[in-house]
Parts: C-alpha cells; structure tokens; sequence
C-alpha cells in the first residue's frame, strides 16, 4: 500500500512540474505581446505595486529599526563605541543586498500570491477559463502573461521602496540616539554600495516576481471546484511562491555574482 501511495505521489508530483514548465514556456512567451497591450497590465500593477506600497513602507521601516538595534548593539560589545560608525556600512549592505530584495519576494508571495491565485481559481469555478479558451483567447495569454509582467515590473520597484524606507528609518533612529548625524550616516552608507551590489538585488527581485506570478497562476488555473478549491488554491500559490522565492535566492546569489564582473 505504501508503495503504491509513494508511487503515485511521484507521478503527480512529475505531472505538476510538466504543467508549472508548460505554462512558464506558453506564459514566457506572451511576455512581449503583453508590452504590446499595455491596457492588459494596468490593473494587475495596481494590485501588485500600488496596493502593496503602504505594506512595503511598514516592512522597511520596521526592518531598518530592528536592524539598527542588533547591528549597533554587537558592534559596540564587541569593538567599543566607536565602532558604531561602521553602523551604515554594514546595514545598508544587508538591506540592500540581501533583506530589501527577499522581503519584496516573500511580501509578494504572501500578498499577490494569494490575491492573484483565488482570482484565477474563482474564474475555474465559475467556468470563464473556459469561456475564454471557447472565445479563442488563451489564458496564459490573456490572464498568466500580464501578472507575470506586473509582478516583474512591481518588485523592483518595491524592493527599492523597502530598501530605502529601511535607511531612513535606522539614520532617524541612529540621529536621535545621539549617534551619527544623519549626513555622516547616508555618506557612509553610499560608500559601500556599488553597482555590483545593486545589478544582482534588481535581477533577482525581477526572478522572484517571475517565480511568484508562475506558481500562483498555476495553483489558480488547476484549482479544484468550490469555494473550498479556491481557499486551497489560495493557501498552495502563497506556499508554492515563498518556496520558489527562497529556492531561488539560494541558487542566484553565487551565480549572479559570479557572472558580474567585479
């Protein structure tokens, strides 16, 4: 019996990765028609950008605070007080290296994943997927393509506001205690930061929003019938886009470096 359940596990688990490749390859392919038809992307960017700027604005001030207090403690137990003009160098390469662009993804998985999945899995329920495939409108066309660019394009651009909500928050925090003033602290932060630490951030967050719009367009499209198909769908496109968003930023922190040159 056991083998029988772990064989099957595995022939559903190959079917899913066939289906996730073959909605990537027929969805990638639209991504230049949708430039083309930029009316298919606008309410899609209100949702993943628009929408997500007051969310994006709380995690980077509340990120660039927490921060500040564990970076400025452990610098000065371990190196004294002086050591905290290191401060800004160091917590703007962890927030912009690493902290802004994994946040924007995993905040997008939890955000648009869900929105965006229950929206196609309610569109399968109610039977306008096939209404559009009668109509001669392919869904990954019409519906995956434009939330894949969206969430492309949102990102960065929330990886940005996210990054430098994080800054000002701990060079307020920093002023306020007493420390550097808030010129010193945006001038040490900046002299650490290179292109080479930028390229890598924006290239990632713009996988992250690919990879986010993948799996919840597809947990959306493959919903089952109901309204408990469309919560399940929901919950998998939130769990299936912050897996893939780890997984990736995994793999692409050492192949993106490494193809940049230094």
């Amino acid at each position: 019996m056991s083998r029988v359940f772990a064989t099957t596990s595995l022939q559903n688990a190959w079917r899913a990765i066939q289906q996730v490749g073959q909605l990537a390859w027929r969805a990638t392919g639209c991504i230049p028609w949708v430039f083309q038809h930029p009316a298919w992307i606008a309410g899609p960017i209100e949702s993943a950008l628009v929408k997500a700027m007051p969310l994006a604005l709380v995690a980077g001030t509340a990120i660039g605070i927490v921060i500040w207090i564990h970076v400025r403690d452990a610098l000065v137990r371990v190196a004294g007080p002086g050591a905290a003009m290191y401060l800004p160098q160091g917590l703007a390469l962890a927030v912009v290296v690493e902290l802004a662009p994994l946040s924007a993804g995993l905040m997008a998985a939890g955000r648009s994943g869900a929105s965006v999945a229950a929206e196609l899995a309610a569109m399968r329920v109610s039977e306008q997927l096939d209404a559009l495939g009668v109509l001669g409108r392919e869904p990954a066309r019409v519906l995956v393509a434009p939330r894949l660019v969206a969430l492309m394009l949102a990102l960065p651009l929330l990886t940005g506001v996210i990054a430098l909500a994080a800054l000002v928050a701990a060079g307020l925090a920093e002023s306020l205690s007493g420390g550097l003033t808030s010129t010193r602290f945006w001038e040490e932060a900046w002299r650490v930061i290179r292109l080479r630490d930028l390229i890598p951030s924006l290239i990632k967050t713009v996988v992250f929003g690919w990879l986010v719009g993948l799996m919840a367009c597809y947990h959306g499209i493959h919903a089952g019938e109901g309204t408990e198909g469309v919560g399940r769908a929901a919950t998998s496109g939130v769990v299936g886009g912050i897996v893939a968003v780890l997984l990736a930023n995994v793999g692409l922190v050492k192949l993106i470096q490494s193809l940049l040159p230094g």
